[in-house]
């Protein structure tokens, strides 16, 4: 087969070339290359994708292309350039309008497409537009094609620093034993997937021409089973001090991501759906995800070999004050 990669230098596009090539297949990167290099073996293309498509790229001819964009323009020009190849296209679980409904494909009420390039740091709610009319171009200008819709993805490599403040946390317990602050209630569900079985799986689909919309996420799980899981592949044994949304809330305690978050957390009933849609689909259509402990062991292993690697949330002294705020049982404000 031979793949183009839309991408390739950075954590999930970087992982599909790697599996593709380790496959024994055919795989050229175009990215603008200011991101890090592909993986070896990888042929890389300088590629802006502000710019027309290349026509020497085009006329090469591809019999997949997988492409990550959220830019409808750049995607407009290269399914234009690349009608004939199958698409792979991986969206996110945003395009939902509904964050409380859980309903996948064929279910949830998606936002309103829209057409024109918005930048994301202006305007972070324009993200899930943007990849709903990214899918209809895809759709209606491919030949075939696969809409790959991920929730949260997880595992060495990811620039955000989200999944990872977990592996990075409990290993402090080996050292400190203190008390670990635990987001809302040990029964809410979570779902993440990590970035090298959706890869191999995103490889799949383009060998098997595979055609539908999937959403790309890993079984729901409560999340205190996740966390113990995380534990376990750290070789943690925490004192989880739990805290309600109300009282995270109260200590300026953000969700999900970013500084003076608490990862994976996120307030209900409003967020209700986003960590619950049917895995069900792509699990019959071949994606299996790992064991939780497998993806804390490698993304620890990872954070320690890569000394500037991205890790968000709560920093030390801000989840002490919170937790000594909690058992003053005042909710105070971390320092």
């Amino acid at each position: 087969m031979r793949l183009l990669v839309l991408g390739g230098s950075v954590f999930l596009s970087r992982a599909v070339a790697a599996d593709a090539v380790a496959r024994g297949h055919e795989v050229v990167a175009a990215n603008r290359g200011s991101s890090g290099p592909v993986p070896g073996g990888v042929r890389h293309v300088a590629l802006d994708r502000a710019d027309p498509f290349p026509d020497a790229l085009a006329v090469e001819g591809f019999d997949a292309v997988v492409d990550v964009s959220r830019t409808p323009s750049h995607v407009r020009r290269a399914v234009a350039a690349l009608p004939d190849a199958h698409w792979v296209f991986v969206s996110t679980v945003n395009v939902y309008a509904d964050d409380a409904d859980p309903g996948g494909p064929g279910v949830g009420r998606l936002r309103e497409p829209l057409v024109d390039d918005v930048d994301g740091a202006q305007d972070p709610e324009a993200y899930g537009a943007m990849k709903v009319a990214c899918e209809e171009l895809v759709r209606e200008g491919a030949a075939s094609a696969a809409v790959v819709r991920p929730g949260l993805i997880v595992g060495p490599g990811d620039p955000s620093g989200r999944f990872a403040y977990w592996p990075a946390r409990l290993a402090r317990v080996l050292d400190d034993g203190a008390d670990v602050l635990a987001p809302g209630d040990p029964a809410d569900p979570v779902q993440v997937i990590d970035v090298r079985d959706l890869a191999a799986w995103l490889v799949d689909l383009a060998e098997r021409r595979t055609r539908g919309t999937f959403d790309a996420v890993g079984p729901v799980t409560p999340v205190g089973d996740l966390l113990a899981a995380v534990a376990r592949g750290v070789g943690a044994a925490p004192r989880w001090a739990w805290a309600d949304d109300a009282a995270l809330a109260a200590a300026d305690v953000r969700p999900w991501s970013g500084e003076r978050s608490l990862p994976l957390w996120l307030p209900r009933p409003e967020y209700d759906g986003m960590p619950a849609h049917d895995a069900a689909p792509a699990r019959a259509a071949g994606l299996s995800p790992r064991p939780v402990e497998e993806t804390a062991r490698d993304t620890l292993a990872w954070l320690r070999a890569t000394p500037d690697a991205a890790v968000t949330g709560l920093t030390a002294g801000e989840e002490g004050a919170v937790l000594a705020g909690l058992r003053r049982g005042t909710g105070a404000q971390g320092s």
